[in-house]
């Protein structure tokens, strides 16, 4: 029998006895009222939920990382196919605004709540913590109490609190986030899952480095294969969407898989909160948009200092992006010819579709502009939903445009379904030799998210054709001449 269930109603332990209802507490986390979850567990009364309006019902609705200026991401409805949801996001309606879930503009913000249960677990282990003083008045037979009042267990007492305080506030965040994850509609959850540690091979490397120059500073990882060691490694720079980092990329593209397999170097600088709250490289921002200075010279920066400390080819560094990541390729591709062979554009914009904030909701939602790209075309392949309702699938067809060489090209179109059942067009420019300069994929249904990538990471659409082998296979086609 437990020494707890003599505890009475709202006794040291705040009610955490047997009168808690957990039902109604997982009912409470469910719905993202985490505050009132946790009061619930101490023991105090919960206010009536107020009532709500019904939400309409929407089959297609997801979520993917936004490329808004110092947006996270949203939601909204989506073009999946039959029930399964396409995956998506909405920006805000004016800058600065929330995003919110169709039909469900009063729920509460998650993100508020999980950053009130510190707080709020701080009450409780302190509850906890007074149990060596609530034992001394406890009288089981069998003499514990005169042990206790005695000062006998003083030391077990105090170690059996501690414990129980560290263990049941940590387990309880943890299953709070985790249920919070799984509940929340549209994909809110994303950056609260559970997220598995990036494989590492034996013998292969996955570091943090910092690079550091009149530009600024930025940290990023370095995945290096196993066994190439003396080997000229093409370079891959991988620019996560907003509200993600490098592990959870690498996680949810499979890129350092393709390049253990392979034989490639990738980077994935990070963008940092202090440069942008919601962790979005500034494609809208001029002072990030041209050679020399801002996001670009750190980039390229990382993808030089990579190339001299591994012994990389400088003629065969290639960089990728998804959303605001992809809109940041497309920069790079313009402003640093000399340094990428070779770009590949998920989910982004053009160099140049916008210069400050209404300009990039303007360009998310209804198609950039695409302006001229000086210097020489850097070939490139694109990937984008024509069902993303956050980055119109406009600009992918922009992209494609400026990536554009001045000769003529030879068009080739394919359509095809992937294996997930999402299909496909693609469009091949070829030069007189038959290389692809421009290759663009049109994904029929598909939505704001990585196409092919794993769930383990997050914003990706595994049902979609793999993107990260289809963008390394063109980029080795390619190398820069020196």
């Amino acid at each position: 029998m437990s020494a707890f269930r003599n505890f009475p109603p709202g006794g040291p332990l705040g009610g955490l006895g047997a009168n808690v209802d957990m039902a109604e507490v997982t009912r409470l986390t469910r719905a993202g009222r985490l505050t009132e979850a946790v009061a619930l567990i101490q023991g105090h009364a919960v206010p009536a939920e107020p009532a709500r309006p019904a939400a309409p019902t929407a089959t297609g609705r997801g979520a993917g990382p936004g490329t808004g200026p110092g947006t996270g991401p949203g939601t909204g409805p989506g073009t999946g196919r039959g029930t399964e949801p396409a995956i998506d996001l909405e920006a805000p309606t004016e800058p600065g605004g929330a995003w919110t879930v169709p039909g469900q503009a009063g729920a509460p913000d998650p993100s508020e709540a999980l950053r009130a249960m510190p707080d709020a677990l701080k009450g409780l282990q302190e509850t906890l913590l007074g149990m060596p003083a609530a034992l001394k008045t406890f009288r089981p037979p069998g003499g514990l109490a005169d042990l206790l009042r005695e000062g006998a267990l003083d030391g077990l007492a105090g170690n059996l609190a501690g414990n129980l305080a560290g263990n049941l506030a940590g387990n309880l965040a943890g299953n709070l986030a985790g249920n919070l994850a799984s509940h929340l509609p549209g994909g809110l959850g994303e950056g609260l899952k559970p997220r598995r540690p990036v494989p590492v091979p034996d013998g292969a490397r996955f570091e943090e480095r910092s690079f550091s120059d009149a530009a600024g500073r930025r940290t990023y990882k370095v995945y290096v294969p196993s066994g190439r060691e003396g080997q000229r490694l093409p370079v891959v720079v991988m620019l996560h969407g907003c509200t993600q980092d490098p592990d959870d990329f690498a996680l949810g593209t499979r890129m350092n898989a393709l390049a253990e397999a392979q034989g490639a170097i990738v980077v994935y600088p990070r963008q940092e909160r202090s440069a942008n709250a919601q962790k979005c490289w500034n494609w809208f921002q001029p002072g990030d948009q041209g050679r020399g200075a801002g996001e670009p010279a750190l980039i390229a920066g990382i993808a030089r200092a990579v190339v001299a400390e591994f012994g990389a080819d400088p003629t065969r560094v290639y960089v990728a992006g998804l959303s605001a990541g992809g809109a940041a390729a497309a920069i790079l591709a313009a402003t640093y010819p000399d340094v990428f062979a070779a770009a590949g554009i998920h989910s982004g914009l053009a160099c140049g579709a916008a210069r400050d904030m209404p300009s990039a909701f303007a360009a998310m939602s209804q198609g950039g502009a695409a302006p001229t790209r000086p210097g020489p075309a850097v070939p490139t392949i694109v990937f984008h939903g024509d069902g993303d309702r956050t980055v119109h699938p406009l600009n992918g067809e922009r992209v494609a445009a400026q990536a554009m060489p001045g000769a003529p090209l030879r068009e080739t179109v394919t359509r095809g379904e992937a294996p997930g059942g999402i299909a496909y067009t693609r469009t091949i420019h070829a030069d007189a030799a038959g290389k692809g300069q421009v290759e663009a994929w049109v994904l029929h249904g598909a939505g704001h998210a990585w196409s092919g990538g794993s769930p383990d990471g997050s914003y990706t659409e595994p049902r979609g054709p793999d993107a990260s082998t289809e963008m390394l296979r063109f980029f080795l086609e390619h190398a820069r001449v020196a």
